[in-house]
């Protein structure tokens, strides 16, 4: 089944079972966008997936990303969330326009601990202006275990890129 369903209406619905990567050009827009973050690399974290409506981001743990016991930082988790879909946006918008986000809700449903959290974004609806996106965000132990840790939902606006 195709990764992109009813694409004619607006909707876009990404099929986790499918890892397919973003092509070259939208890989490297997004990754130049990224390194144009100043939070993304003060908290040193990094684009590990890129896929048509999907986008991962990967934060290690050190002690200037986590809370007085030891936990990953509600803002650091929901920070990379917060980026991992708006460039899942990102993946599917032409080349001359950008998005911002509206709004998100993060619920923080256990203590964020492990190897490094990785913010999964999921677009699940793409319309012409709006674009709302799933975020997932797991702990993930150093052999490979991992816990949902947050969840959330988003929403992000397509804008025209300013003349140069």
């Amino acid at each position: 089944m195709s990764d992109i369903r009813r694409r004619d209406k607006g909707e876009h619905v990404t099929d986790p079972a499918r890892q397919e990567q973003a092509s070259p050009e939208v890989q490297k827009r997004i990754q130049e966008s990224f390194d144009r973050q100043g939070l993304m690399a003060h908290l040193g974290a990094r684009i590990s997936h890129m896929a048509p409506g999907r986008v991962h981001i990967v934060l290690p743990a050190r002690p200037e990303v986590t809370q007085q016991h030891g936990y990953f930082h509600a803002g650091a988790t929901s920070a990379i969330a917060d980026s991992a879909g708006g460039y899942a946006a990102y993946t599917l918008l032409p080349e001359d326009t950008d998005v911002l986000t509206v709004e998100y809700k993060i619920n923080l449903l256990a203590p964020a601990v492990g190897a490094h959290i990785e913010a999964i974004g999921t677009v699940l609806k793409s319309g012409r202006t709006l674009t709302v996106c799933q975020l997932e965000v797991y702990g993930v132990q150093a052999d490979g275990e991992r816990r949902l840790v947050a969840n959330g939902q988003q929403t992000l606006i397509r804008v025209n890129k300013p003349a140069q």
